[in-house]
């Protein structure tokens, strides 16, 4: 199997050789669709190199990457010492290497989702003491984000709304992050609450309204043939308004990725900061 390339690494050997000092990354869940997805477009940056991946099914199949990839963070400390972690594994395994990471003086940059408010809090005093940056959003596509900023500004002039997300079959938590944050935008600042009608027979098919947050309700696709889609519609006498953010392939991730990667370390200590809005300058640092 033809190893995935990587552009040469020696200018990081040899200060003299550039003028500008490239950001290291190691990438944790490198053998999934998104890890790989990282690495091509880190090796497209100037200023962004791979150095390390970490994967512990690297013991069960052949190593296709050009860097070294550790079963874990250990070892791969023992061998190289990136300056940011780009994290995207899931919430069962992520809050243990996030935490190694951290605590290693590691920046984190994470795309994982399901962890625990009280993982976070943890995470966040680990972050702090080591005073190293730790960037956690649950979408990293800037329209997505953009769309979640609109909807929260939209959410003020009306009284009914719904949610519909859609994702690949393989995602396992539903709703996704992505909509969750949407509907913490929609409602933060609403001066008023939503209103939803309640169905006055649903006899044959329980549930067709979906799941109800403060009155929102929401609805989760997962088939193949899908990315990421999320839908927002706004209801009001004689109108709707109906915002819609599209995945169409991974790649949509990585500007918002690769800006993380340069960004992060400008949020060292201050704990957990969540979301790309944050990144952005959308949205208040507030964590």
């Amino acid at each position: 199997m033809d190893l995935i390339e990587i552009k040469s690494q020696g200018n990081l050997l040899d200060s003299n050789m550039t003028t500008k000092k490239e950001i290291s990354i190691a990438i944790n869940g490198i053998f999934g669709k998104m890890g790989s997805t990282v690495f091509s477009a880190a090796n497209n940056e100037k200023d962004i190199v791979t150095v390390a991946g970490i994967d512990p099914v690297v013991e069960k199949i052949n190593n296709r990457f050009s860097v070294p990839v550790h079963v874990n963070i250990e070892q791969m400390s023992k061998v190289s010492m990136p300056d940011v972690m780009v994290d995207f594994t899931n919430g069962k395994v992520a809050g243990k290497s996030i935490s190694e990471a951290l605590s290693k003086g590691i920046h984190v940059v994470s795309g994982s989702t399901g962890l625990s408010d009280k993982e976070y809090s943890v995470l966040e005093k680990i972050s702090i003491n080591n005073n190293v940056g730790f960037i956690s959003a649950p979408n990293f596509a800037i329209g997505a984000i953009l769309l979640m900023h609109i909807s929260g500004i939209a959410s003020e002039y009306f009284d009914y709304a719904d949610l519909i997300e859609s994702h690949h079959e393989m995602k396992i938590d539903s709703p996704s992050g992505t909509a969750i944050s949407i509907l913490e935008s929609m409602t933060k600042d609403k001066s008023g609450d939503f209103k939803s009608n309640k169905a006055e027979i649903e006899d044959e098919i329980k549930n067709t309204r979906g799941g109800n947050y403060k009155n929102i309700n929401v609805h989760s696709a997962r088939m193949p043939g899908r990315v990421a889609r999320h839908e927002v519609v706004f209801g009001a006498l004689g109108q709707t308004l109906t915002l819609i953010h599209d995945s169409i392939n991974r790649e949509s991730f990585m500007p918002g990725v690769m800006l993380c990667v340069r960004k992060v370390k400008d949020f060292s200590g201050q704990g957990v900061i969540f979301g790309l809005d944050k990144v952005l300058g959308l949205g208040k640092n507030e964590h």
